[in-house]
């Protein structure tokens, strides 16, 4: 193909691309209005919808009054993390500490048995280091939160049971059992005294730990490898709810939004691809074009595209470019954010990743507004969730004479790491929101220790009523 034919072609497939990624304003109200009525079919039955809208039987935010001692286990990974943290109340700060363990491969797909003999194993460890700081007062039992990021179906605030193994774990025995009474029996076999007070997944832990520093917190979202969202639900606006309704009228609804799915999501060729070749086809479509895991899959299925069809890297096709997931989303946020004039960072990438030796500047500009597209299309989506929330909540006008504050949470390496991804899904909010923007917030909560299980710990305690009394 002659070079000026080539360039055109690779132009052509970039313009469809940007066409099919296309996010305009009227096509995110439209997914935000479908997350709302996907909420509300989530939360009038079980299987309602493809968001599962999970009740967290958390009804019991943190206010930061709580004090005393209290531990936590967050475990969604190759590593757990333990730590403590000592609460004193309004006037004082929080003294923490943690540890972090990685898991030995051979554990992770061993038996439930020896999986939490390990866990209870560091944790007991861990508290026989508890020093100066750090008081329990007599008589009373400690008191720890547990961070279990695979799927639970929650039975109460302190008991679920697996139901999948994700991440690399595969351990047959603890699937269907209540991952709660693993860990006891596994605690008690060391002879560790400790009650497990809260069973959270991480996305409530993000929204509890956002609630403690400020009360206006009404929603947590993670966009990390994956992405969900939890808020807090008015109890009588959950119909699936069968039980007494809590004291404090509220629920925290974890809603499993990577699930979401919707007509007006623009999906291309290459999303559907990537679905269908997934270990999870026709689930987390959401998911699939907002998360880190997968932002960078999608650059490389269009590269391989222009380099089959329009000879994008020359007469050969890189070997490397076929590897699915060999480029990772980190790579691709250092070529977006490249300002040196020749592009030196997209330059060195390729070279690195996929051997492609030489590369022009016009190659590597190509491959910037690529990267731009995808996670401009990522942030727009991710946006539009948010505004779907917020209409769920009401929060999306701004009523006369009130001056409610609606605040975010939000936690993730790709929000975090990510900053033109951060920056356009701020200014995309904020676009939808129009003169509602004054009240609503978007607000970093780093929960990357899991602080907020041990938050609600304390705020769902066995001694709560002792101290109340």
């Amino acid at each position: 193909m002659k070079s000026s034919g080539r360039w055109a072609k690779a132009e052509a497939i970039l313009r469809e691309l940007e066409e099919n990624c296309g996010a305009h304003t009227a096509k995110l109200r439209q997914v935000a209005d479908a997350m709302t009525v996907e909420m509300h079919a989530g939360l009038a039955s079980e299987g309602g919808s493809k968001l599962k809208m999970l009740i967290s039987y958390v009804d019991n935010l943190p206010t930061g009054d709580e004090k005393g001692l209290f531990y936590a286990l967050d475990l969604g990974g190759t590593n757990f993390r333990v730590m403590r943290v000592q609460l004193g109340g309004k006037e004082s700060m929080i003294k923490q500490e943690f540890e972090e363990v990685s898991i030995p491969p051979h554990l992770m797909v061993g038996s439930s048995h020896e999986l939490f003999d390990f866990i209870a194993a560091a944790l007991a460890k861990f508290v026989a280091t508890e020093g100066e700081g750090f008081h329990l007062p007599a008589g009373r039992q400690r008191e720890i939160g547990f961070t279990f990021s695979f799927p639970v179906r929650q039975l109460s605030l302190a008991s679920g049971t697996l139901i999948k193994w994700t991440k690399g774990f595969l351990i047959e025995d603890a699937v269907g059992e209540d991952v709660v009474g693993e860990l006891t029996k596994a605690m008690e076999r060391v002879g560790l005294d400790m009650r497990v007070t809260a069973l959270v997944n991480d996305t409530v832990g993000t929204l509890a730990g956002g609630r403690y520093d400020n009360p206006d917190v009404v929603a947590a979202v993670i966009l990390g490898t994956g992405t969900n969202a939890a808020y807090v639900e008015r109890a009588h606006a959950i119909p699936k709810w069968q039980g007494l309704l809590p004291k404090s009228g509220e629920m925290v609804i974890n809603m499993e939004w990577g699930n979401f799915r919707s007509s007006h999501l623009p999906l291309t060729e290459y999303d559907q691809s990537l679905d269908a070749e997934s270990l999870n086809p026709g689930e987390q479509i959401f998911e699939k074009i907002i998360s880190g895991m997968y932002l960078g899959e999608i650059v490389r299925r269009v590269l391989c595209k222009m380099a089959e069809e329009a000879d994008f890297f020359g007469n050969d096709i890189p070997p490397k470019l076929k590897i699915p997931f060999i480029l990772r989303t980190p790579d691709m946020s250092a070529m977006h954010h490249d300002t040196s004039s020749d592009l030196k960072v997209v330059g060195s990438k390729l070279k690195d990743i996929l051997e492609v030796p030489n590369s022009s500047l016009k190659m590597r500009k190509m491959i910037v507004e690529l990267c731009d597209i995808v996670a401009s299309r990522g942030a727009r989506l991710a946006a539009a969730g948010i505004l779907g929330i917020l209409k769920k909540l009401g929060r999306d006008t701004v009523k006369e004479g009130e001056k409610q504050k609606s605040v975010i949470a939000l936690d993730g390496g790709l929000f975090e790491h990510y900053t033109k991804f951060r920056n356009c899904m701020e200014s995309t909010l904020n676009e939808l929101l129009g003169e509602v923007t004054e009240t609503v917030i978007v607000k970093h909560s780093n929960d990357g220790s899991g602080i907020g299980a041990a938050l609600l710990a304390a705020s769902h305690s066995q001694y709560l009523e002792v101290e109340d009394s």
